[in-house]
């Protein structure tokens, strides 16, 4: 048996008579001097890297990657100082990783940042607020309620609504669905989810939604202990919609099988195609059939800024909850989203109560502890960089920023249908536009998606831009997500030729 050793503290003059003041963020002069400094040192590291200025990515492959971190050990016995650390984390990470501010990273829904949110999350770092409890965040308790009103507001929730900010869609989705699932067991099976688990009636349960909904439908249900088959696929339309009619069907059949639809999920903007599904019909069969409304606009919220563009989310005030991602089309850093419901009372339904951090008393003294309303502890203040950017912008110049990026994707759409050998898969709704390279000479399926999978290799190991892929009807597509207001028509021009270009090279390659 090992006994353990007794140690005494270090005492703090040993530490060093400076190095307490230079480590941590506080209210000194030698303490604002070397945050300064690391700053600087920081600014210098992006500033001084290659892939800032000329490429999305470096080209390197997984292994050249690998070999240029794990070169570093992770943790020296003694430290090397800010300035030599910056120096390789410039030369070994930054050089490789991806752009999103560069013109040609058009595969995913990853958005250049704000400038004013960067500054702002370095505020959000240095006062390392946690938004769980009242006496851990105050000002930034009130700060993320006010944020969550103008969001229930702008979305066209009543006095009611309230929300909760969180780590981006995912997160959201699944508490959508959570209180859906605790609120339908209550008011339909007299059963308290919370303190009883699931009921015998749980193999019942359905939540219904587009095939083209997020993958976190189904995760969520899986992690809600009621397992990938709980969730049914509704067939889309020609737009890739969820198609209302469909949707009736398999309502009226899950009645005569004597299932529990649940939840209807809803999406406003999907990844693929950024599909707006006809919220109005969708929330009056919901309702009809006793189900909650859950709207995953994650992607295609940031159309409530715009005046021109809002109409399009018609309906989505009759949703029971909704997600919206900051991290996409409000240009914010990751991770920030939001969850919304339109009546907060039913947040009653995961709130947990515990003396040390969030005591009854407190509650009753209305005091607001934030951790009743979401299944996380430990928050961020992501509120302050989305308070930060529409104080220092407003909502005029945001919508204008989205405007911008939806009216380019409609052009770029009309560009791709009017150039030989490129098949567009569909009219875009959003920022996503899919397409492929169709050359008519080629006549193989196959090789046409070998093809096209070749393409983007090209293209992402030479460097010269990040673009996304996906599958419609099994056949292999390309994807711009024209998220970033800096791209241009000429850019993405360019870029199209250059898939032409590659497309022919590969082809003669192989005809060699």
């Amino acid at each position: 048996m090992t006994t353990a050793v007794a140690r005494k503290p270090v005492p703090q003059e040993e530490l060093g008579p400076d190095l307490l003041e230079r480590l941590f963020v506080c209210p000194s002069e030698k303490s604002q001097a070397s945050f300064q400094a690391a700053i600087s040192t920081a600014l210098k590291a992006l500033e001084g890297s290659a892939a800032w200025q000329k490429k999305p990515y470096s080209g390197a492959s997984p292994e050249v990657v690998r070999k240029a971190i794990t070169a570093m050990d992770p943790c020296p016995e003694e430290g090397r100082g800010l300035e030599a650390v910056m120096k390789d984390v410039r030369e070994a990470i930054l050089q490789h990783s991806v752009w999103v501010s560069h013109p040609a990273t058009v595969a995913h829904l990853h958005c250049p940042t704000l400038v004013p949110a960067l500054a702002a999350e370095t505020l959000i770092s240095a006062t390392n607020q946690s938004m769980d409890s009242w006496d851990q965040a105050p000002a930034a308790t009130v700060v993320e309620q006010q944020v969550v009103k103008w969001l229930g507001k702008l979305a066209g929730f009543g006095a009611g609504s309230d929300g909760v900010f969180t780590s981006g869609g995912t997160l959201s989705n699944f508490m959508g669905l959570l209180l859906a699932r605790n609120h339908f067991c209550q008011e339909k099976l007299n059963w308290d989810v919370q303190q009883e688990g699931l009921p015998l009636e749980s193999h019942r349960l359905r939540i219904l939604c587009s095939q083209k909904a997020h993958f976190s439908v189904v995760q969520a249900a899986a992690l809600l202990g009621l397992g990938e088959s709980a969730v049914v696929a509704v067939e889309s339309d020609e737009r890739h919609r969820l198609d209302p009619q469909a949707l009736a069907r398999y309502l009226e059949v899950m009645r005569y099988e004597r299932l529990l639809p649940f939840a209807v999920v809803a999406t406003a903007g999907t990844t693929d195609f950024g599909s707006i599904d006809p919220l109005p019909a969708i929330s009056e069969l919901a309702r009809k059939h006793g189900a909650w409304l859950h709207v995953d606009a994650a992607y295609g919220g940031a159309l409530l800024l715009s005046e021109r563009f809002r109409d399009r989310l018609q309906g989505l005030s009759l949703a029971d909850s909704v997600t919206i991602d900051f991290h996409k089309l409000f240009y914010q850093p990751v991770s920030c989203g939001a969850f919304l419901v339109r009546d907060g009372a039913l947040f009653r339904n995961i709130k947990l109560n515990v003396d040390y951090l969030n005591p009854e008393d407190e509650e009753e003294a209305g005091v607001d502890n934030l951790v009743t309303k979401s299944v996380q502890t430990t928050r961020r203040f992501d509120a302050l960089k989305v308070f930060v950017s529409l104080q220092s912008l407003g909502r005029r110049t945001l919508a204008s920023l989205v405007e911008y990026t939806v009216d380019l994707t409609s052009d770029v759409a009309d560009l791709i249908s009017a150039t030989p050998e490129l098949e567009l898969a569909g009219k875009p709704e959003l920022n996503a536009v899919v397409f492929r390279y169709r050359p008519s000479r080629v006549k193989s399926q196959e090789r046409l998606d070998q093809l096209n999978a070749s393409i983007r290799d090209v293209l992402w190991n030479r460097g010269m831009a990040v673009v996304g892929r996906t599958r419609v009807n099994g056949v292999r597509y390309l994807k711009f997500t024209l998220l970033n207001p800096r791209t241009t028509r000429a850019h993405v021009a360019g870029l199209l030729e250059d898939v032409r270009r590659i497309g022919r090279e590969l082809e003669e390659a192989n005809h060699g």
